[in-house]
C-alpha cells in the first residue's frame, strides 16, 4: 500500500514524473495507490486559489483510470485523532495526510522533505 500526497497526485494528473526518485517510481509501479480524502479538499483549495486548473474530481478520476488510484476511507474522528499527535507541524492538511499513512502504516511518497523527516517511510 502506497499513498500519494496532494503535490505528488498534481505530478501524475500532468504527466511529471521525471522528479520522483527511482524508489518512488518503483513503489508506484508494484504497490497500490492511495490516497486520503483530505487530498481531494487540498485540491478543492488549490483550484479555488488558482494554484491548479482542474477540479478535485477531474484529478482524481484520472488518476483512478491511468493508475488505478483509490481513495482510502477512514473515519474523521480516527484520523483526527491520529492527526493530532503529528505536531511537528502548523499545516492541517500535511498533518492528516502523514497521520492517514501512518494510521494504515503506508509508504507515503511526497515531495515534501519536512514531511519525509518526520515521516520516515516517506519516499520522493
Amino acid at each position: 500500500m502506497v499513498f500519494i500526497d496532494t503535490h505528488i497526485a498534481v505530478w501524475l494528473y500532468n504527466n511529471s514524473t521525471e522528479r520522483l526518485s527511482s524508489a518512488g517510481k518503483t513503489a508506484l509501479d508494484t504497490n497500490d495507490i492511495f490516497i486520503s480524502p483530505v487530498c481531494a479538499l487540498e485540491l478543492e483549495y488549490l483550484h479555488e486559489i488558482g494554484k491548479i486548473k482542474k477540479r478535485p474530481g477531474d484529478v482524481i478520476s484520472l488518476l483512478s483510470e491511468l493508475i488505478d488510484l483509490k481513495m482510502d476511507d477512514i473515519s474523521m474522528a480516527e484520523l483526527i485523532e491520529s492527526a493530532i499527535r503529528e505536531k511537528w507541524t502548523r499545516d492541517p492538511f500535511d498533518r492528516m495526510i502523514v497521520a492517514h499513512a501512518r494510521k494504515r502504516n503506508a509508504i507515503l511518497i511526497s515531495a515534501d522533505r519536512i514531511i519525509k523527516k518526520h515521516y520516515k517511510k516517506t519516499l520522493i
